[in-house]
């Protein structure tokens, strides 16, 4: 019998939870019923989990926290979301509060799913003593920052895959229908071709990322928690919110492909740069008067250094790709973080653009040299197989290729996509398993951060 079964027989009937679902049997539950525990919500990631109800999740909520500014950021979210005029959720949240609040998680023991979102350096720890006592567990992005933290994360992985458990991370940007689509359109012949293998200096794939640490979140002024600018607790860029496009970079490219990160993955260069920070930003970002002493460190001239930024160029079975993200503080007027992305197939590029000229709103679009009658069929034929799925997908003609009019229903923002993910992940508890490609491509990802950072800290 697995820990995550033994679990199950031990807790309380009146919990709604009605029966075990091991990675093991692989068999399908559909009166599995989810208890919630959300440990140490240090970021807002975990609100976000829950900013939509599920009829498969119990409103009650157990929350598990040294308390302070950071709980009650979270509470406040939540409590928005309970009482908002449209679409109202129900959560009851159930919070303790203390120095032992992991010890008192664990024997406790209300739930069945820990979902983490807080403090990175934390992080990797939180999950591995999680699922060493028997719960499954939602982690947003990035569960490891360090070689270290790789390293016990695989050993985690390990512990989960033997004892029926299932560790996954939040990988919201798989639910943008511009990066579906460029994914679905990637893998018909007659419009892209195949996948070009390209060079370190002219990648068959890039994916680059702009973010701010000033923005708004749920309608209000997103504050970040002191230790956000850290990059010892939060991570470096390159290891960061870079997992991300990592994650696409394999999902697109070879989906349902188990990758082995030993033979696979080749890191051949990187590089990482600061964002400036100046103290009238960080007091309008954390609402802290100075600079905390563990910063100071990172301070020059009055300004503190960030290193929130990095790019990478790797191979991954041959296949040349970049990646990179940029922070600034705040976005222009009008601006949003955005996202650009292209695959370079040998009949056409599909490049998603989210610029000024996108209104910042991602454009996909399908760039070819090929103007002949037999291509141009070839992507109607493609489009209307398409719109079977998307009702309404269209294609109108751009200067250089074809832009992809996507109908608005399928457009989810940021915080929309952690819903999506949240319902794949109650998908996954229902069958018993993650997908068998998905915890080998989760540590191939994580290999492929870190050791960028280590290519990254050691070139002059």
């Amino acid at each position: 019998m697995t820990l995550f079964s033994k679990y199950f027989l031990s807790i309380a009937t009146g919990m709604m939870i009605s029966g075990s679902a091991t990675a093991q049997s692989g068999a399908t539950n559909k009166n599995f019923k989810v208890q919630l525990i959300t440990l140490d919500p240090g970021h807002f990631h975990a609100a976000l989990v829950q900013k939509y109800s599920y009829n498969n999740i119990s409103p009650e909520v157990y929350v598990y926290a040294p308390g302070g500014k950071e709980l009650d950021a979270h509470l406040a979210l939540i409590d928005g979301y309970n009482n908002r005029a449209d679409n109202p959720t129900l959560w009851k949240e159930k919070v303790y509060t203390g120095d032992d609040y992991l010890k008192k998680m664990m024997s406790e023991r209300k739930g069945n799913v820990v979902v983490l979102a807080g403090n990175n350096k934390q992080k990797t720890i939180y999950i591995n003593k999680a699922i060493n006592a028997g719960f499954n567990v939602l982690s947003d992005k990035p569960m490891a920052i360090s070689k270290a933290g790789f390293n016990l994360l695989e050993k985690t992985f390990a512990f989960a895959k033997t004892n029926g458990l299932l560790l996954y991370d939040i990988m919201t940007e798989r639910s943008q229908a511009t990066n579906e689509l460029q994914k679905e359109l990637s893998l018909m012949p007659g419009v892209f071709g195949k996948l070009q293998n390209g060079t370190i200096d002219d990648p068959a794939v890039i994916k680059e990322s702009v973010h701010h640490f000033y923005k708004n979140v749920s309608g209000k002024p997103l504050i970040r928690s002191k230790w956000y600018y850290d990059v010892e607790q939060e991570g470096e860029g390159i290891v960061d919110v870079t997992i991300h496009l990592v994650d696409l970079v394999q999902w697109e490219c070879f989906p349902g492909l188990a990758l082995n990160y030993k033979r696979d993955i080749h890191v051949d260069k990187a590089r990482r740069w600061p964002t400036a920070i100046s103290p009238e930003q960080f007091k309008r970002s954390t609402q802290l008067e100075s600079y905390p002493g563990f910063l100071q460190r990172y301070v020059k001239d009055d300004t503190l250094q960030v290193f929130a930024n990095g790019s990478l160029n790797y191979t991954i079975k041959g296949v040349h790709a970049r990646v990179a993200v940029t922070w600034n503080f705040e976005a222009p007027a009008g601006g949003a973080d955005t996202h650009y992305s292209i695959m370079k197939g040998t009949k056409a590029s599909l490049v998603i653009r989210q610029g000024a000229e996108q209104q910042y709103q991602p454009v996909l679009y399908i760039l070819s040299v090929d103007n002949s009658t037999t291509y141009k069929n070839a992507l109607t034929t493609a489009i209307n197989q398409l719109a079977k799925k998307y009702e309404g997908l269209a294609v109108k003609k751009v200067t250089d290729g074809w832009e992809l009019i996507i109908p608005s229903k399928y457009e989810l923002n940021h915080e929309a996509c952690f819903a999506e993910v949240t319902k794949r992940y109650l998908e996954y508890l229902q069958k018993g398993q993650l997908p068998a490609w998905e915890v080998p491509n989760m540590l191939a990802k994580y290999y492929t951060t870190i050791e960028a950072l280590r290519v990254a800290t050691a070139t002059k």
